[in-house]
């Protein structure tokens, strides 16, 4: 071997070498003991936080209040930040959708947020079934809703005071009579709305419209109504009467006037004959031309709008002895008291009762606006169809007791209900008589009070 290889080798050792070296680790450097030590820095990447869902129920008459309150629902799910909404249209007009809540509530089933109707209220909370958000009250307003709800809406019958806040009220209504023009201008009977406006609209002018519609055809009915409280209940408190004594504590389904109310609708489908038959439901027949005077609530005016082939609109209930005797209506969002989500489902609640939110609903027809304001009334008779909206509004001001769906802080409505409903079905149906109904009623119902 010459020199040159022996040079070139010697070279490309010290190359590698070199090139060794570098790619070693640099070996750390020592802070003196006099400076601080600091930690290396990570840089942290903040998650993206989860959408919380939450679901939320009503008790829609038909699919066009479940379409009401669909739209709704998407609408304030866009607004609700970090909210995800779920809608869910329950049961019809009985019981057995808030039974249904109670056997979901205890199965850790039942929706974060849901609508009760008032008569419920006491009884969901005293069954520790909802939640008690007074602690989350803030600054909201509760003075901007009608008072006799929100009286039972923060009752506490622990203090017995009104410190507690069990929901918010949805909704107001009153009971009309949805009238099918076709069938009374037919039959030659007068127009209610016009006797109403004279004053004349009475239980004997009621009547003599439906009977003259009657006589129209065997499968033509001059009233109808569902087998509920709410229109049974007109009667009785349109005669002076009512379900409880003055202080809510006991039955009064015994006393004259009471029985003058239930013995009066009777009538209607005992002896005169002009009724759909009582247990029956009467929208269906309504919607199909064949009911003159269907007595239900503003939330029954979405389904009329898109079904009614015929002229229609509506009129106040009929004065008996102490005047229409119709009833507030209301019903109240409310929280599931075991919500993994509180303050989420208070915002659902605070946005589902929002005046503007109120307003969407009240212009397609389901109710009438729970907060007190001019303004929201006026606008409700906008509304329309009906054109006779005031009818609504006048069942307001006419209410002898504004807060008469109010819940039994004192008893047990379900229970009170389901003796009244039992009885009173038999004595509309004909197998029950009066005396023998006015001699066992309150007896039984009393029970609903420990008595």
């Amino acid at each position: 071997m010459n020199r040159k290889f022996y040079s070139t080798l010697i070279v490309c050792i010290i190359a590698l070498s070199m090139l060794l070296t570098a790619c070693q680790p640099a070996a750390p450097t020592e802070v003196p003991a006099d400076q601080p030590q600091t930690e290396p820095t990570v840089a942290v990447v903040d998650p993206v936080a989860e959408e919380i869902q939450l679901r939320w129920r009503t008790r829609p008459d038909n699919q066009a209040e479940i379409d009401v309150y669909s739209s709704i629902s998407q609408e304030l799910d866009t607004q609700l930040e970090g909210i995800t909404l779920v809608y869910e249209p329950g049961g019809s007009e009985s019981s057995s959708y808030q039974d249904v809540l109670k056997t979901e509530i205890g199965a850790g089933t039942a929706p974060d947020v849901f609508w009760i109707p008032g008569t419920d209220v006491a009884d969901f909370a005293k069954r520790g079934l909802i939640l008690n958000m007074a602690d989350m009250v803030g600054d909201f307003d509760t003075a901007a809703f009608y008072s006799g709800p929100m009286f039972h809406l923060t009752y506490n019958p622990e203090s017995m005071g009104n410190d507690a806040l069990w929901g918010l009220p949805r909704d107001v209504s009153t009971f009309a009579l949805y009238l099918n023009m076709d069938l009374i201008n037919e039959a030659g009977a007068a127009d209610p709305r016009e006797l109403a406006k004279n004053g004349e609209w009475t239980w004997e002018a009621f009547l003599d419209v439906a009977q003259k519609v009657r006589a129209l055809g065997t499968d033509i009915y001059g009233y109808g109504a569902n087998a509920w409280w709410g229109p049974y209940g007109v009667w009785i408190n349109s005669a002076g009467g009512g379900f409880f004594n003055a202080d809510r504590s006991a039955c009064a389904l015994d006393t004259d006037e009471s029985i003058a109310g239930l013995e009066f609708e009777r009538s209607l489908y005992v002896d005169h004959d002009v009724a759909v038959p009582y247990g029956e439901d009467s929208e269906p027949p309504f919607m199909a031309g064949k009911v003159a005077m269907f007595q239900n609530g503003r939330w029954a005016t979405p389904g009329t709008r898109a079904n009614a082939n015929f002229t229609w609109d509506v009129v106040e209930l009929p004065s008996g002895p102490n005047g229409p005797g119709n009833w507030l209506f209301w019903g109240a969002y409310v929280v599931n008291a075991n919500t993994a989500h509180p303050e989420e489902a208070w915002k659902l609640v605070q946005a589902l009762t929002e005046a503007k939110t109120q307003a969407q609903i009240s212009a397609l027809g389901t109710n009438i606006p729970s907060r007190v304001s001019q303004e929201a009334l006026d606008s409700f008779l906008t509304f329309t169809p009906p054109d006779n909206n005031q009818a609504f509004l006048n069942g307001i001001a006419e209410a002898s007791n504004p807060s008469a769906e109010g819940p039994l802080w004192a008893g047990n409505w379900p229970e009170f209900d389901a003796v009244m409903g039992a009885k009173v079905n038999a004595v509309l149906t004909g197998t029950l008589s009066i005396e023998e109904f006015k001699a066992t009623i309150c007896s039984e119902a009393n029970k609903a009070f420990g008595q």
